[in-house]
């Protein structure tokens, strides 16, 4: 690994890229950084259900009680109940392990602060930076001063599992649903709150074995979930994925109802509830046009930022605005929570439905999503950014607007670690926005390859 915080802590394939060694390292270091401001800082942790969870959290563990630390292990839990837990349990950090939607071989190890959102980059860095110069911070710590892991004095899955129901005020008696844990986090707590706020619960993927999380199931793998909607004439399908801070739909009719659709029926209740916080909703630059357009007719606006919740979030705490993700149904709901939360997505789309009386399909097909076509250019790696700056290049991209006239557009972006830009374009014809976007695709070759 080139860098060892990426946009969503620290991740590889379990005991090679991500080892014991680097596990023990982040939590001594992490201890180290935070004990600057408090000694002996309490740190909460969570897993998902991988195999190399167990060996990554004893690493982990390890390194926190030889800096002075103390530890509470709540077990498997999903992501956004240990950013819930570590405020609530006035922790001093919370450490998750899991590498959310990816297979089971990968783990990843990603640090919340106090109030239970990621860790700033200067603290991120500064531990990185200790760790990759390998620098000696062993203070020396013996007898009493060593860590020691703390019982919780609260069964953690409950507590989460009565935060998530304080969050709506419905009952689901009535409505019939197939839930897809993914083998992962929320085999447990996700089944026993609907089920605690009267829904009829048909689950799938609730079988962890620690390698079969994400295979085949979840968010990322809705097929077998749509299948079964349709077998039970459920009114809805819900899939989580590994870690359970996703969240994507299947309606009545056995269709995915992806991200974009879900922010769009959500806000539309926030609005109606009068909670919509400045008419905003804030979403990525690869959310749909269609969703825009959605937006606008019942009078709010969009707040764009780059891909990632990471962007997502930052824009949400500067302007105010409640609700925000992206089409990968990672929503954040910043009135409930500092991340996103699979369930608790859910349990909002559920309140919609039930205020509105309509049907999922109804209410998502309120959305007309247009089609997508991706493209991409190869050019050389110094000119991933220079393509702007190009005449010949900036005037095709006006032309191919122009020739859409508000009814599709345009978005070009650099790969992180190719040497590509790719080219996407949304438009109500597919063979036009096709021949438009390979036109773009080969000049760009031609004038930056």
């Amino acid at each position: 690994m080139n860098r060892l915080f990426g946009t969503d802590g620290v991740r590889g394939v379990a005991n090679t890229e991500l080892t014991p060694e680097l596990a023990f390292n982040l939590g001594k270091i992490g201890t180290y950084v935070l004990g600057k401001s408090k000694a002996n800082p309490l740190v909460l942790i969570g897993k998902d259900t991988r195999l190399s969870g167990d060996l990554l959290e004893n690493a982990l563990t390890s390194g926190i009680l030889s800096m002075g630390g103390n530890v509470i292990n709540v077990g498997v839990l999903p992501t956004p109940a240990i950013a819930y837990l570590v405020s609530y349990m006035k922790a001093d950090a919370g450490v998750v392990i899991s590498a959310s939607h990816n297979t089971y071989e990968f783990n990843g190890i990603k640090f919340f602060n106090s109030k239970g959102f990621k860790l700033d980059d200067d603290i991120e860095d500064e531990i990185e930076d200790i760790i990759v110069r390998d620098m000696d911070v062993n203070g020396h710590i013996e007898g009493d001063r060593l860590g020691r892991c703390i019982k919780a004095e609260d069964d953690a899955l409950t507590l989460y599992g009565e935060f998530l129901k304080s969050t709506i005020d419905t009952d689901l008696a009535g409505m019939k649903m197939v839930i897809d844990c993914a083998n992962g986090a929320s085999y447990k707590v996700a089944e026993k709150v609907l089920k605690d706020l009267g829904a009829e619960v048909i689950v799938i993927g609730n079988e962890p074995d620690g390698v079969n999380i994400n295979a085949c199931c979840g968010s990322t793998h809705p097929e077998n979930l749509q299948k079964k909607v349709i077998e039970e004439q459920a009114d809805i399908g819900l899939a989580f994925d590994g870690d359970a801070d996703r969240l994507i739909a299947v309606d009545e009719k056995g269709r995915v109802v992806d991200g974009d659709k879900m922010i769009y029926i959500c806000a539309k209740m926030l609005k109606e509830l009068g909670k919509l916080h400045d008419n905003k909703v804030t979403a990525t630059v690869m959310s749909n046009l269609g969703f825009h357009k959605a937006i606008e007719k019942i009078g709010a606006s969009v707040d764009v930022t780059q891909v990632g919740d990471r962007y997502v979030l930052e824009s949400m705490l500067k302007t105010g605005c409640v609700i925000g993700g992206e089409q990968s149904g990672h929503i954040i709901f910043l009135s409930h929570s500092t991340t996103g939360d699979g369930i608790l997505s859910a349990l909002q789309l559920l309140n919609a439905l039930k205020l509105s009386g309509k049907k999922l399909s109804e209410l998502a097909d309120e959305v007309t999503i247009y089609p997508q076509v991706l493209k991409n250019a190869r050019i050389k790696n110094e000119n991933k950014k220079k393509y702007s700056k190009d005449p010949e290049i900036a005037a095709e991209i006006k032309r191919v607007e122009d020739a859409m006239a508000g009814e599709g557009r345009v978005l070009i972006r650099p790969s992180g670690t190719e040497p590509l830009v790719r080219v996407m374009l949304e438009g109500k014809d597919v063979e036009d926005i096709t021949r438009l976007a390979e036109g773009l695709a080969t000049l760009l070759t031609k004038r930056m390859g």
